[in-house]
């Protein structure tokens, strides 16, 4: 089979504008960023507002393996195969930070006959959103150092800075740094270190804002460290917000591109689900579900992760409720969750995990499970969509459908999106239109936000992770009571921790029990308006592995891209 690229540089495009018209937007809505893409003017929402909401789904996932299962060639492929079958759909993604793209993913907009394209233009800078929310989180950091410079009015006590700065690349190597070597010319000498930028909380902002003000408040309200004596010290107070605003006045519009069908794909935000809410904004989906029967947006990650933020988070600001859930399975997870297998990025599967193994799918099947409680722990019904793999058999396929089903998923479909496109996920769409016009929606929070800090901690990780109990280190204690003290205590919870367990060891695979999850240090996203849990030793700058993606990216003789996954 041709290489995801390679197919993606075959589709026949249609010129943006005739994307935008397919869902009823004009040319008088869109920013064109050459023939097909264009950023959509918020101004489409006054025009809409009283547009009847489309359904909402949302795809999610059991715990990944490394390599990944399918989840964004499953969210793109559902859009395909709503369209084929007379709905008009729309599928809103987040953008991918360039730090996996050349780490170890790979590209990330989806994959085979089911991916959003340009692909190579979706996977590189795109409208360079992500670019504008490094350079205006790295201004604020540039200021908080030029204040303390030239006398520190403020009086920040430099050991409790918290804002530090951003790259969008993998590099363990800024993780922890030293500023303002050099002398006195050259600044004040102190710790800090670098995120990768997709973990900002300005990313996290543009996710969750509601228009430019809003935006502009909250920005007003980002919490860059503390006084001498305690005081939370402000973006405002450093006069910094208004600046950062205007350099993300064109990032806060949603990105419109296309699929390799031409369906139309909203692409606005960028946060991770391990380190940050993991889901792409709500204004994307809010202008889409006025232009859409059925809108598919993703949660990053498993069910435990992006799926509780998209619950707890981002549906707590935007007001509104999912109509079901799209869980991506795979047999060759569940063989891992078994605990019989090895996956590494970027080593060679193990032959025997290709191997026909009922038995290794039955075992793993704890972890499928969990993360359908965990769905319906949150009153939305689940569709499993299992995403065919070519050494799969009909007995493990069949046997996957089952567990399934006996878990409580309200239905379950084989998906072949990715060889197929849109023809190969008739049968899924089909379901997902019966679930969401059909089964019963109770949806509701998992705790409500008048709790303390920790007992919404607790709640998470008992109830999602399966966790017999949470606990924190000196420096959490320390900054949960700081937190509590000043008022901030009834945001919610946005956890970090691995993405490969359900647990906070990537090393516990299937549903893991008899854990503890160890909370080292509780940060404050303020003007995001949540807080966020750091678990165990997850980073919010990844690394990059021995061989990078990066490697295979090249430039042909015509000038093309090449070895972009």
């Amino acid at each position: 089979m041709e290489s995801d690229l390679e197919i993606a540089q075959r589709v026949t495009l249609k010129p943006i504008w005739q994307i935008a018209e397919s869902i009823g937007l004009s040319d008088e809505d869109l920013f064109p960023y050459g023939k097909y893409k264009a950023k959509v003017s918020l101004d489409v929402m006054k025009r809409v507002s009283r547009a009847p909401l489309g359904k909402y789904i949302d795809v999610t996932a059991l715990t990944p393996t490394p390599l990944g299962e399918g989840k964004t060639v499953t969210t793109v492929g559902l859009g395909l195969a709503l369209n084929k079958i007379g709905k008009r759909a729309v599928v809103c993604l987040r953008q991918p930070s360039m730090g996996p793209t050349f780490g170890i993913k790979g590209g990330a907009a989806g994959g085979g006959y089911a991916q959003v394209v340009p692909m190579e233009e979706f996977n590189l800078h795109l409208t360079g959103d992500i670019h504008a929310v490094g350079i205006a989180h790295n201004l604020l950091a540039a200021l908080i150092d030029n204040h303390i410079h030239h006398g520190n009015a403020l009086g920040f006590d430099i050991r409790e800075i918290s804002w530090r700065r951003v790259v969008d690349v993998s590099d363990r190597a800024l993780r922890n740094i030293v500023t303002g070597l050099g002398g006195k010319a050259h600044g004040v000498c102190r710790e800090t270190g670098f995120d990768i930028t997709v973990a900002s909380e300005l990313m996290a902002i543009l996710a969750l804002t509601s228009g430019i003000q809003d935006l502009r408040q909250r920005i007003g309200r980002v919490v860059v460290g503390r006084s001498a004596e305690g005081r939370p010290i402000t973006a405002e107070e450093l006069q910094a917000a208004g600046a950062m605003t205007v350099l993300l006045k064109e990032a806060i519009m949603p990105t419109l591109m296309q699929t390799t069908e031409n369906t139309p794909v909203f692409v606005h935000t960028g946060p991770f689900a391990n380190i940050a809410h993991g889901n792409s904004s709500i204004l994307a989906d809010q202008i889409a579900l006025r232009l859409a029967d059925y809108v598919v947006t993703e949660s990053g990650f498993g069910a435990d992760m992006g799926f509780e933020k998209f619950a707890n988070i981002k549906c707590r600001y935007s007001g509104l409720k999912p109509d079901a859930a799209v869980l991506v399975a795979s047999v060759r997870a569940l063989k891992v969750h078994s605990g019989q297998f090895v996956v590494k990025a970027g080593k060679p599967l193990d032959p025997a995990l290709t191997a026909e193994n009922p038995e290794a799918v039955r075992k793993g099947a704890g972890n499928l499970v969990k993360q359908i409680e965990n769905v319906r722990m949150h009153g939305v019904p689940v569709v499993v969509a299992i995403n065919r793999f070519p050494t799969d058999t009909e007995k493990e396929l069949s046997l996957l459908k089952e567990l399934s089903l006996e878990a409580g998923a309200a239905a379950a479909e084989v998906s072949e999106v990715h060889q197929h496109g849109g023809e190969g996920g008739v049968a899924l769409a089909e379901k997902v239109i019966d679930v969401a016009e059909h089964a019963i929606k109770e949806f509701r929070h998992l705790y409500p936000l008048k709790a303390s800090i920790k007992e919404k901690i607790h709640t998470i990780a008992t109830h999602m992770y399966g966790a017999e109990g949470v606990t924190f280190d000196a420096l959490a204690e320390k900054q949960i009571a700081w937190l509590t003290e000043h008022g901030f205590s009834d945001l919610p919870i946005c956890m970090a921790k691995t993405q490969l367990s359900l647990s906070h060891d990537p090393g516990l695979k299937g549903r893991p029990v008899g854990f503890k999850v160890p909370v080292r240090e509780v940060r404050a996203s303020i003007g995001a308006g949540f807080l966020v849990p750091v678990c165990g030793d997850m980073m919010l700058m990844p690394g990059l592995p021995s061989h990078p993606a990066a490697a295979r990216v090249d430039i042909d003789a015509e000038g093309r891209t090449v070895g972009l996954f």
